[in-house]
């Protein structure tokens, strides 16, 4: 069934190309009408192999400007100008950044200390490392803070006698809540930022470094006390994952490498922090500053700052920001918020359907997809309904990266699984009360903070 599947999402994609070809090479162009009406069906396409995976992310983030483009429903310039988009060089600046604290052993000395700190106790153990985790996802790469920190945590539960599967699922869990909290927290944040730049002379401002923190530090907060008084109820008494998969976590585990150069490394990691947040220097020439001065000083190789850089990350950011281009272009974003803001014309439930699409589908497919699907759709819908789109962006940002439900829901919650023995519905009955309250709170706070007037 698998394989049908797989080859009907080839043949579907090869039909959409070809059709592509000898649309632009042997056609007029198409009416504004049928733009928009095709810029739709490649947003369909795109999501359904985005949820289903037929074929592997970047390549159908990539299929999305290539069909754009030969569609003409943008030219390829600037279906392609995105990889040259600074969110993107951000991205791949921070993902240099962050490899050098793991590699430095900068990452590794802040988890010895949250064990140390919790002195066996499972309550403490749960409390510090959820801290610890959503402090270092604000600024570091989620996916590697987690890696990083699984071993020590199982070692320090196997020593208090403490079954690994109550601490490892919170532990997944903050690292997205913490990447909330900071623009370069998670991917989704940038996006939403990139969309707000593209809007020009709008008159609305993209969002600041620590912006995100007015929502993002309590919703952490919140996270953290869910697991503290009533969560923990919820996790799972179960024993450590397989030999098989605790070693294959070991095999991906960033060897600290240069602990002489920890000092270096911070020093140039905190500069980096600092003038991101006072916008003393542009973001995207901090960032890449940041990441030469690794280099330059020895913090890492040119070999692990390439090998560091995620790049299906990187392709699915540049890839599917060209659907924001073509839904305005096309007509196709207008058509939409139209739809839905004749069906639903009260900001707060524009606020609860936007936030709650954008939860549900994240919960199936990569967030950084999530965000790319809604955000373009997100600004449309607000200048329809005649309110600021800067809640309903903020929105889809925090609903694209607080997602609790499923083991596929973010790369943390993934990798928590082997390690952890869980199951799928493990995930589901201890995240579903934090989703609902994240939902809460993303539709009422949200507003409060960034006025829909």
């Amino acid at each position: 069934m698998k394989r049908f599947l797989t080859l009907l999402g080839f043949v579907a994609i090869t039909l959409l190309v070809t059709a592509g070809i000898c649309f632009a090479a042997d056609a007029p162009p198409p009416p504004p009408a049928s733009h928009a009406y095709i810029t739709l069906a490649i947003l369909a396409v795109a999501g359904i192999l985005f949820f289903t995976e037929l074929v592997p992310l970047p390549i159908t983030a990539m299929l999305v400007p290539v069909a754009l483009s030969l569609f003409n429903i943008i030219p390829a310039k600037a279906a392609f100008a995105n990889f040259g988009n600074e969110w993107v060089v951000i991205f791949m600046a921070m993902f240099v950044v962050g490899e050098a604290t793991f590699v430095t052993g900068f990452a590794d000395k802040v988890g010895q200390l949250t064990v140390k700190l919790s002195g066996g106790s499972e309550a403490k153990l749960l409390i510090f490392s959820m801290i610890a985790i959503a402090g270092l996802s604000a600024f570091l790469s989620n996916t590697g803070t987690t890696v990083v920190a699984i071993p020590m945590i199982m070692g320090m539960c196997m020593r208090a006698n403490i079954p690994a599967s109550r601490i490892l699922m919170p532990v997944a869990f903050a690292a997205g809540l913490g990447g909330c909290i900071t623009l370069v927290g998670t991917p989704p944040n940038g996006l939403v930022n990139s969309v707000l730049s593209k809007m020009g002379d709008g008159g609305f401002k993209p969002f600041g470094f620590f912006e995100f923190a007015m929502f993002g530090i309590p919703l952490t907060i919140v996270g953290i006390l869910y697991f503290a008084l009533i969560g923990k109820k919820f996790l799972p008494n179960t024993v450590a994952g397989k030999l098989e998969d605790d070693e294959r976590l070991e095999t991906q585990v960033p060897k600290v490498q240069r602990p002489e150069k920890m000092w270096i490394c911070l020093g140039i990691f905190a500069f980096v922090v600092a003038v991101m947040a006072s916008e003393f220097i542009d973001l995207v020439t901090a960032a890449m500053l940041g990441a030469c001065l690794m280099v330059i000083t020895g913090c890492m190789t040119m070999k692990e700052a390439f090998k560091s850089i995620d790049w299906t990350t990187i392709f699915l950011f540049a890839g599917t920001l060209a659907l924001s281009t073509a839904l305005e272009k096309s007509g196709a974003a207008k058509l939409i918020a139209t739809g839905v803001v004749s069906q639903v014309s009260d900001p707060y439930a524009l606020m609860a359907v936007v936030c709650a699409l954008t939860a549900i589908v994240t919960n199936f497919m990569s967030n950084t997809a999530t965000a790319a699907l809604m955000a373009p759709l997100a600004v449309p819908i607000a200048m329809q309904g005649g309110v600021s789109p800067l809640p309903l962006l903020m929105g889809v940002a925090m609903s694209a990266s607080a997602c609790f439900l499923t083991p596929i829901a973010t790369p943390p919650n993934t990798i928590v699984l082997g390690p952890g023995n869980y199951r799928f519905m493990d995930y589901f009955k201890a995240g579903w009360p934090l989703q609902v309250i994240s939902y809460i709170m993303c539709v009422v706070l949200i507003p409060m903070i960034w006025p829909f007037k």
